[in-house]
């Protein structure tokens, strides 16, 4: 038996995002995959997933789904993202058992760029080359090559472990995830230089390392490109195609850096400044346009210490998860019968009261 959710209503940019098309840069293939692999990789292990399991890539643009056929275990982890089941908020990140006709929406929140909304054992789509991501500009992967829109359905197989939770009531399994590591962190984003950090003067390195730089409109999942200092070039701003690794910091004629992301074509001929390292990614991808950010030097072992710190905080989700009590409505309480009784408060008292006939 299969679940399955419909889309209501899309926002520009929400796709199905696996943990990316790897092994084909050689060929020119784009992995795609997660903008935040954190959030990503937090939503799918809350429910036991592989971290490569296929979720729902959701925009500031928001999203809203409806369960059909089957109850649906789901998970979601972002940015401050807000979200609701028929209409009754829930927390930022959490685990859900959907019921058939039950509705999920989020929406753009306080901060934050994507979200991502995970169902146990993954959506499925169709293999392209390995991998169900979508990568838009080639066609690939997800709902044939391109973004969600109204009316698209997304199937979900119905696992042993979701077909015993049709039993559970939603109480039992509905739980928020504290995930501090998905917090607003103001701190810089670090930075390993190389591999052509050569190619720039020692005054437009001090300057990138200590000056502030903007996020502009100029972002999506292939690069951000950001304003600020003019970054001097010392060697000119061509060199030979090379590969690109994500968090690649390419600095063009314009001087100003472009930090290549999920979506980044695999070679370049502009001189890479450094490379954002995978640990700051996450948080890097969650900048909106118009927002400030620094950037800090560090050295490959502070680069990997960070990464293992992080992927330990990562894998330690399922014990992280707290009951998650529906916000009460009076149809609820209702229901809850939390009267069962009436006692005098009075009696035994000298003072007591002769109600009206």
């Amino acid at each position: 038996m299969r679940a399955r959710l419909r889309v209501l209503r899309a926002g520009p940019g929400a796709t199905i995002q696996d943990g990316g098309r790897h092994g084909f840069l050689r060929f020119g293939v784009t992995p795609a995959g997660p903008m935040d692999w954190t959030a990503f990789r937090t939503a799918n292990l809350t429910l036991g997933n592989d971290d490569r399991a296929a979720a729902l890539e959701i925009s500031a643009g928001g999203l809203s789904a409806l369960c059909e056929d089957a109850p649906l275990a789901v998970a979601f982890a972002g940015g401050a993202f807000i979200w609701r089941r028929d209409g009754v908020l829930l927390p930022q990140a959490a685990r859900l058992l959907l019921r058939p006709g039950e509705v999920l929406a989020a929406q753009a929140g306080s901060f934050g760029a994507w979200a991502y909304l995970a169902v146990e054992g993954g959506f499925d789509a169709p293999l392209d080359m390995g991998s169900r991501a979508t990568h838009v500009r080639s066609g690939m992967g997800g709902v044939e090559g391109r973004m969600l829109r109204q009316g698209d359905v997304l199937f979900a197989d119905l696992l042993p472990a979701a077909a015993r939770m049709q039993s559970l009531e939603a109480s039992e399994f509905d739980a928020a995830i504290d995930a501090p590591w998905l917090a607003r962190d103001a701190e810089a984003f670090r930075v390993v230089l190389g591999p052509q950090d050569d190619y720039f003067t020692a005054a437009g390195l001090t300057a990138f390392f200590a000056e502030e730089f903007t996020l502009t409109p100029r972002a999506d999942r292939m690069a951000y490109r950001f304003e600020g200092p003019e970054i001097a070039h010392a060697r000119g701003h061509d060199i030979v195609s090379d590969g690109i690794a994500l968090g690649a910091i390419q600095i063009a004629g314009d001087k100003k850096p472009l930090v290549l992301l999920a979506d980044r074509q695999p070679t370049g001929g502009y001189p890479k400044l450094g490379h954002v390292i995978l640990a700051d990614i996450g948080r890097l991808a969650q900048m909106r346009p118009g927002e400030a950010c620094r950037f800090a030097a560090v050295g490959l072992t502070e680069a990997r210490a960070a990464l293992f710190r992080l992927e330990d905080e990562i894998a330690a989700t399922p014990s992280l998860l707290h009951p998650l009590r529906r916000e009460p409505t009076s149809k609820a309480l209702i229901e809850a019968n939390l009267i069962d009784g009436v006692v005098n408060a009075l009696e035994g008292s000298s003072q007591y009261c002769d109600w009206p006939n």
